[in-house]
């Protein structure tokens, strides 16, 4: 209670700042007098003002889910003593003998009981198959098979080991994440309802060794996790995970399991569990730790492919975007992606260089100012957010003040040029990043 107290408390104080700022900007937009320039800010702030009502709903709704929370898990507490679904994790993995043992490790130890675990080699040529057969016979009380094929593709593995599996429950977890102990218990209970197809856990970044993979640590708490935990009000999480997610098998089946023709597998399943009129949840203390790209090259290949892979997604499912009156909740779904994925980026490095070139050339240096300090505000915002209901450092706040500056940027720029290239076609291969086994 204390808590959430705070939580709401801290949240009014930052709006009061960010109307501040937010009226001084305006107040500097009526003082410009050269019309092209005032066009040109007037379109900043029309869309300063609909980023900052998309963030602000967000936190206010993932602030409601948190509250409701409690709530909710006194009665998840009550009825997971009547559930015992049979869950098989399906661990996917390609050319992965640095991570997976680690992540192996964290999925025998697993709490919960009524499990199995298949790990399906999708045609590596170093020693992944060794290693996970090691936890074959040192399982420790779980069923682990490991399972080999022909490469085909990371949707093809996981089709493959559901064919395999067992269980009512389908977990897909990645072969570079491990889990928190407790994962399959906190997620498994959300099957009660018949309506959830797809429950989402939190993914953290486990290497935090230099300022690149400090920025994606909080970008993971505030740009992905508080999103999701957002959305999952709604029951209308956009993104199951790679890392980690749990899905109804018979879900599954029935939207024809993974498709191989996107780069993002995990968008365009869920997609189709929405489409299909399926809930999507989010559960927050289901964690999974991931190793993020410590190089500033492997993280932009990471974001070209994850922007391509929704990009490719959004063009598959592209009738739902104007289906507004028969599936809304899909609808939806897929514009607020598109804005994520398309508008914001051009807008936000168009935006950068209209007020770089407002500073040095129309003597309105002041805008600079504003436009980093609201954004700044709201990033410090989330990010003490998410600190406060997570177990996350609290120095990943300071990091905010550069998040904005060069992060974003940068992953912005990435998402223009991927853009690009898929709009004229242009081919691209999988991209998989070398892992340092820093799990």
């Amino acid at each position: 209670m204390v808590k959430n107290i705070l939580i709401i408390g801290f949240s009014l104080f930052l709006i009061v700042l960010l109307g501040f700022v937010l009226y001084s900007f305006y107040y500097n937009f009526y003082t410009i007098n050269n019309i092209v320039v005032k066009i040109g800010v007037g379109v900043i702030l029309v869309f300063t003002s609909l980023v900052i009502l998309r963030y602000m709903l967000l936190l206010f709704f993932s602030i409601l889910k948190t509250i409701f929370k409690t709530a909710d898990e006194q009665h998840l507490e009550r009825i997971n003593k009547t559930l015992n679904h049979r869950v098989s994790i399906i661990v996917p993995a390609y050319n992965e003998e640095v991570v997976i043992g680690k992540s192996l490790e964290s999925l025998v130890n697993q709490s919960y009981q009524n499990l199995e675990i298949i790990v399906v080699d999708d045609g590596s040529t170093d020693r992944t198959s060794e290693v996970a057969k090691y936890y074959e016979k040192h399982s420790k009380g779980k069923k682990v098979k490991v399972l080999r094929k022909p490469n085909g593709g990371k949707a093809n593995a996981i089709n493959f080991g559901i064919h395999h599996s067992t269980g009512e429950l389908i977990m897909v977890v990645d072969a570079d994440s491990k889990l928190e102990k407790d994962a399959v218990t906190l997620m498994e209970r959300y099957f009660i309802d018949p309506n959830i197809a797809a429950v989402a856990g939190s993914v953290y970044v486990s290497n935090q060794t230099n300022l690149l993979t400090k920025l994606q640590a909080l970008e993971y708490i505030e740009g992905l996790n508080m999103v999701r935990n957002g959305q999952a009000l709604l029951k209308l999480v956009n993104i199951i995970p790679g890392p980690i997610g749990m899905f109804r098998k018979d879900a599954l089946y029935e939207v024809g399991l993974y498709d191989s023709d996107t780069f993002a597998e995990d968008c365009d399943v869920t997609l189709k569990l929405i489409t299909r009129g399926y809930k999507i949840d989010f559960e927050s203390d289901a964690v999974a730790y991931t190793e993020a790209p410590e190089h500033l090259l492997d993280l932009i290949k990471q974001r070209y492919r994850w922007t391509r892979g929704i990009l490719q997604a959004i063009k598959k499912h592209k009738g739902l975007l104007w289906n507004i009156r028969k599936n809304p909740a899909a609808s939806f779904t897929m514009w607020y992606m598109l804005f994520e994925s398309v508008f914001w980026p051009f807008m936000d490095v168009w935006t950068n260089m209209f007020i770089i070139y407002l500073s040095l050339f129309s003597g309105v240096s002041i805008l600079i100012f504003y436009w980093w300090s609201i954004f700044t505000i709201l990033d410090m915002a989330g990010a003490l957010y998410c600190i406060l209901i997570t177990n996350e450092k609290l120095s990943l706040v300071f990091y905010a003040v550069f998040y904005r500056l060069f992060f974003i940027t940068i992953i912005n720029i990435a998402k223009i040029f991927s853009t690009i290239e898929e709009w004229f076609g242009i081919k691209m291969t999988w991209g998989k990043l070398e892992r340092k086994g820093n799990l």
